[in-house]
């Protein structure tokens, strides 16, 4: 596969995996959803980390075609500029999570040196970040009504949701055979 053709299936992968996991988690969570777009338990927010882990920058554009489309179409159909700039910063906050690690863990594209521990705390500011930049944007509109609350309330979606994403494909992984090598000794 030519290496174009596998970026450009990179990209619309993420869109629909993340397209998808937004449906699952109305059909699952609706009843949980604090404002609108803003859940007690939020599946995307995991698959937002998990794109851009596995998938760097083409996961991270996936992410904002994707967001773009349900944010215009389907979130905020009447208004374009909360749409466009709540798209960028949902992709923002994953992938700056991602380069952090890369800095400060030294992370490889392989994830080979990404230990639970590590990925525990990535998951833990990445939880952070999101509900944190998207609550500077609304506090920069002028949109401070029950900041607060809306803040907790994103963080523990975002929290939970990639958790559970994230922890479910670890153990979907550990489920795969491993696959050993044989090193010759001299």
């Amino acid at each position: 596969m030519s290496n174009l053709r596998l970026h450009f299936c990179s990209v619309i992968g993420t869109a629909v995996v993340f397209t998808f996991s937004l449906w699952v988690n109305e059909e699952l969570f609706t009843h949980s959803e604090f404002v609108r777009g803003v859940n007690w338990i939020y599946l995307p927010a995991g698959i937002r980390l998990l794109s851009t882990l596995l998938l760097g920058g083409d996961g991270a554009i996936g992410l904002l075609l994707a967001s773009w489309l349900v944010n215009f179409f389907y979130f905020f159909p009447n208004d374009p500029v909360r749409s466009i700039v709540g798209g960028i910063i949902a992709t923002v906050a994953p992938y700056a999570a991602y380069r952090l690690a890369q800095e400060i863990f030294g992370l490889r594209a392989s994830l080979l040196n990404l230990t639970s521990r590590r990925l525990l705390l990535l998951v833990l500011a990445y939880s952070i970040a999101s509900p944190l930049l998207h609550h500077i944007w609304f506090f920069l509109r002028g949109d401070t009504q029950n900041i607060a609350e809306r803040f907790l309330a994103m963080f523990v979606g975002d929290l939970a949701g990639t958790l559970i994403v994230i922890y479910t494909m670890k153990a979907l992984l550990s489920l795969l055979p491993v696959r050993r090598t044989h090193i010759q000794q001299d």
